[in-house]
């Protein structure tokens, strides 16, 4: 998105705040009245107030004077509060538009972004467009207001000296542009340092386990030392570039004022010239110099604010997951079939799954087996559709999947992952997670199922207690049992287990394992288990290697066909004696 096309989106935000932002237009124009109202005061007094007949009396002055500070500190006060409201309202609505579209994302969007570059542009990027539209504008229009008015005040005063300062504009706005380019190159390069930066943090954090146990403190110090210094260095780049404006028009307006004392001291001894009018000439001039300042010093955060709203707004535009399909009005009876499916991921030469074609009967247990890297999970992650297949199609009933609205589709399927997701919320709440309107009793019966409710019992507050970030305050097979009874609480057709019971040690598996037999009966069941030893049972087991099925079968039958199956057990037999 252009900067151009940026900038005319954040405008159209401030759309429904009309009414309010030409209040703030019209308290603007008050504060910039006052400015020519403080330079005409001081004309007034030295050739009037100072000669022999006073033409007015002494109390209008600290009347006059005070007057105009009240005025302009209400309209300066309305600017500022009107402003801060709406800007509030828009940092909350882009917000909760970016993660809105966060949860509508496919699960490629999260291996092109990173998280630091997602939570740098949700807390960070979205301040600086802020910073746009309360700052920024704030400076543009009313600066410009009170430019405007004290130029109309100088031509009227004397047109001539007007002139010297009307030239030099152009010089200015040169500048401005100048560095506006190196700006807006600089500040989108900040931008992905930021992000690297959050990254740093957020992996850290997550890995202290890992960082401890292999020493890697000194490595991750000097990766966050390096970055942030690289950071620093580009920051500084920034600041010396936007700086660079404002010495410049500095001496700009130097000479205007030497040249204009010259040229007044000229007309004064033409008698064009009176001291109350110099005086007043000159006060309105060095009053031009702040707004002229503050608006050659805009650039910078302008240029920020367009580069994080180019990001913001290309968050909130990524493509959703699609939104068609019918509805599902009755529960599944699970019967899935795989018509030559393949898949490949991007910028992959070697496909993840190549002519898969399997038939699973309603409530068969089907558990896939193979070396890491054979597409196991590819093939499981396809059936909910986190991916969609290049080739083939998936039937659910024998209807397409692709046919299907996906929160239908969902909606028929639990999963237990090896890598446990909990949420830093109470037992309670992670069990019914998803559901509006959760049941206690069914709540304490997956507990129970998932072999938990002794360990909830003995929790401080039960099933009410808070159980840390991703339940960092369970043990790793307790975090395991909980995933299990969400996916018991949810009583879906279509069961997904991959690597259900990894993390549970002997008894916990054998506990937890006969709930999960008792929890499989009768629903279909796809099974991805490392430990053969409890897949024995299953109804068929598939082989899969290099993305293609290359056998199929139950235990004993692959055992007597003495093939990879056979060879994997043996040999993870072997291991484990």
């Amino acid at each position: 998105m252009s900067m151009s096309a940026t900038f005319r989106r954040i405008l159209s935000l401030l759309f429904p705040y009309k009414s309010r932002l030409l209040l703030v237009l019209v308290a603007m124009s008050i504060t910039a009245a006052t400015e020519p109202a403080v330079a005409a005061m001081m004309k007034l007094l030295l050739d009037k107030g100072f000669s022999e007949v006073r033409s007015f009396s002494l109390w209008l002055v600290p009347l006059f004077v005070v007057g105009i500070f009240v005025i302009r500190g209400l309209s300066t006060f309305t600017t500022t509060y009107l402003m801060s409201a709406i800007s509030g309202r828009l940092i909350s609505t882009l917000r909760q538009q970016m993660f809105r579209r966060l949860l509508d994302v496919p699960l490629d969007f999260y291996r092109d972004n990173s998280t630091g570059k997602i939570i740098n542009a949700m807390m960070l990027e979205v301040n600086q467009v802020l910073d746009l539209i309360r700052s920024v504008m704030i400076v543009v229009i009313r600066d410009s207001l009170t430019v405007i008015g004290l130029l109309s005040f100088l031509f009227w005063l004397n047109w001539k000296l007007t002139l010297v300062i009307i030239v030099l504009g152009p010089v200015i706005a040169f500048v401005v542009r100048i560095t506006a380019k190196r700006l807006k190159q600089l500040i989108i390069q900040n931008q992905t340092l930021n992000a690297e930066l959050t990254q740093t943090i957020e992996e850290t954090t997550r890995a202290q386990q890992v960082i401890k146990i292999f020493g890697g403190q000194q490595y991750e110090a000097k990766r966050f030392e390096q970055r942030s210094e690289r950071l620093r260095g580009f920051m500084l780049r920034v600041a010396s570039t936007s700086a660079t404006t404002e010495p410049i028009t500095q001496f700009i307006n130097s000479l205007s004022v030497s040249v204009i004392i010259m040229i007044a001291l000229a007309q004064a001894g033409d008698g064009n010239m009176t001291v109350g009018g110099f005086a007043s000439f000159i006060t309105a001039m060095l009053m031009t110099l702040t707004p002229l300042k503050h608006l050659a010093a805009v650039n910078g955060p302008l240029q920020r604010g367009l580069a994080a709203g180019s990001t913001v707004f290309g968050i909130i535009d990524s493509a959703p997951e699609r939104e068609t399909g019918v509805v599902l009005h009755e529960r599944a009876s699970g019967k899935l079939d795989f018509e030559h499916v393949s898949f490949s991921y991007p910028n992959q030469k070697q496909a993840a799954l190549s002519d898969i074609s399997l038939s699973i009967a309603p409530g068969e247990t089907i558990a896939l087996v193979g070396m890491s890297g054979g597409g196991k999970t590819t093939l499981v992650n396809l059936v909910p559709e986190f991916f969609v297949p290049t080739g083939g199609r998936i039937l659910l009933d024998g209807q397409p999947i692709s046919d299907i609205a996906l929160a239908s589709l969902r909606a028929q399927m639990a999963m237990v992952s090896q890598h446990v997701v909990l949420f830093d919320d109470t037992v309670a709440a992670n069990i019914a997670y998803g559901d509006p309107n959760p049941n206690r009793q069914k709540i304490e019966e997956a507990a129970r199922a998932a072999h938990l409710a002794d360990v909830i019992v003995n929790l401080p507050e039960a099933y009410e207690t808070l159980i840390g970030d991703n339940g960092m305050r369970l043990s790793g097979g307790q975090r395991q049992r909980l995933a299990i009874a969400r996916a018991i609480y949810k009583n879906a057709p279509i069961l997904i287990l991959d690597e259900a019971t990894s993390a549970l040690d002997t008894e916990s598996e054998r506990a937890v394992q006969m709930a999960l037999d008792t929890l499989m009966k009768s629903r279909t069941t796809l099974v991805i288990a490392h430990r053969l030893s409890t897949i024995e049972h299953a109804n068929r087991i598939v082989v899969l290697q290099e993305g293609r099925i290359t056998e199929i079968g139950s235990h004993a039958e692959l055992l007597a066909a003495n093939g990879v199956y056979a060879h994997l057990y043996h040999l993870q037999f072997a291991d484990n004696s």
